[in-house]
């Protein structure tokens, strides 16, 4: 298969995946929890800063035109411009920095958890300043809300991402 093709139907690929991790949801009062971020993650390790970037964008794309892939089965711009619309603008940066990361400093799996780190703190900042301005809520109540609940269970889409991609690299299921 011609390689822009192939990375192409990667990319279709990945975008599905975070498509479909964004309605696996635990709902919580005003951020819910959903598995997007482990796709993003991946994205950008599988992939690379590009294709892996390219991928969210796909995704971010497809909900502004109103197609149903955001969390709960929702799109369109509103829900962009909504409380969380500032973490799916995190996803993009988020994938960025793990691709680059991986390309550039080494995809060993301390790495790879340390770029994705990065990446979901950077997604955390873009969130949490997006939703303080749209709620009026401080710094220190934001983060009670947007990022404190979350540690736990971001650490181990971390390293599920982590591992997964590690496999995937094992068994050139992308090479």
């Amino acid at each position: 298969m011609h390689t822009n093709t192939k990375k192409l139907v990667q990319c279709a690929l990945f975008a599905a995946l975070l498509a479909a991790c964004s309605q696996l949801v635990i709902p919580l009062p005003m951020i819910s929890i959903n598995l997007a971020l482990f796709a993003v993650h991946l994205s950008g390790a599988v992939l690379g800063p590009r294709w892996g970037t390219a991928a969210v964008l796909v995704y971010i794309a497809l909900g502004a035109c109103g197609v149903p892939v955001f969390l709960g089965f929702q799109g369109g711009l509103v829900y962009l411009f909504g409380k969380t619309g500032g973490y799916v603008l995190g996803y993009v940066f988020d994938a960025l920095i793990v691709g680059f990361w991986s390309r550039s400093l080494g995809n060993s799996l301390a790495h790879l958890c340390a770029a994705m780190t990065v990446g979901v703190l950077t997604c955390y900042a873009f969130g949490t300043m997006w939703f303080m301005v749209l709620t009026g809520m401080g710094l220190m109540e934001s983060l009670m809300f947007c990022v404190i609940p979350f540690l736990p269970g971001d650490a181990v889409k971390i390293g599920l991402a982590a591992v997964t991609a590690k496999a995937l690299e094992r068994r050139r299921i992308f090479a």
